[in-house]
């Protein structure tokens, strides 16, 4: 019977408070753990073991994680890299994002939080594509998206750092607006083949916010989506309930009502593979 190999964890940090921090709680976990105290030390680990997934602090002295994250693009082995900070900053989160970062998480992390990351990490496919930047400012960034969903969940995670200054309500309408419209766009217009992509445009301005989804799909007809609560007549507001039964779907299909109700405006393009979202900030 073959032994599934631990999975070995490279922890780049500049802190020892911080590298005994997350070290601790991942020994626990099982996993196999090396560390190093700067940019210049994790290559050279990196050079000598394959590690399976490294966290990659942003901001230490010499070679920061972003450069390390920029070295290792064109690696033949490359493992996948989450990286840590305490800095929310657009241009930081973005340039990781351009440089493949695989997630973003921000610090100080919980244990449990932490393991879930990784875990989740080292259970995603072998052979992802990674999301790639078109354009990286801070108030406009263009995105192409491979049609699966852990891109999907990835993606999500980016760009709501890029929201962590609003109010939480408005975050959570544009969170939940912006899944369901991406869902559906990996889903039905990309029809969860990962070699289709997902363009995503994000605009901030100062009293809005713009989201566009373009997917590669021959679009749809909103008179045929009988299976979504969005068409129900106001004499049956369950009427898609019935639909959805007999077409043996998963009980749902409340996506586009709900997200009518949580974004101030919501256009969709001749054919309805493009979909533009507006909320409003003030």
């Amino acid at each position: 019977m073959a032994v599934t190999p631990v999975p070995r964890i490279l922890i780049v940090d500049d802190d020892r408070t911080t590298l005994r921090m997350l070290s601790l709680p991942l020994k626990a976990a099982g996993y196999t753990i090396a560390t190093a105290s700067d940019g210049a030390a994790a290559l050279a680990r990196l050079a000598r073991t394959r590690f399976d997934l490294v966290l990659l602090d942003v901001w230490m002295p010499g070679m920061d994680g972003l450069e390390v994250l920029a070295r290792l693009r064109g690696a033949p082995s490359r493992p996948r890299v989450v990286v840590m900070t305490a800095d929310d900053a657009p241009e930081t989160l973005l340039r990781a994002v351009r440089e493949h970062a695989f997630r973003y998480v921000t610090k100080p992390v919980e244990p449990a939080e932490l393991c879930a990351v990784v875990a989740s990490v080292l259970a995603s496919p072998p052979d992802l594509r990674p999301i790639e930047v078109v354009s990286a400012k801070p108030d406009w960034v263009e995105l192409l998206v491979p049609c699966d969903r852990d891109a999907a969940t990835r993606i999500q995670e980016f760009l709501s750092q890029l929201d962590s200054d609003l109010p939480e309500n408005v975050r959570a309408d544009v969170g939940q607006a912006f899944r369901e419209l991406l869902n559906n766009a990996i889903e039905w217009g990309g029809r969860l083949d990962p070699q289709q992509t997902v363009r995503i445009a994000y605009l901030r301005a100062r009293r809005m916010l713009l989201y566009r989804i373009a997917d590669p799909g021959q679009g749809f007809s909103f008179r045929d989506l009988t299976h979504a609560a969005v068409n129900n007549p106001p004499q049956d507001p369950m009427e898609h309930a019935t639909v959805r039964e007999e077409k043996g779907l998963r009980p749902g299909g409340f996506g586009l009502l709900m997200t009518r109700q949580m974004v101030d405006e919501l256009l969709y393009n001749e054919a309805h593979n493009e979909v533009v979202f507006v909320k409003y900030l003030d």
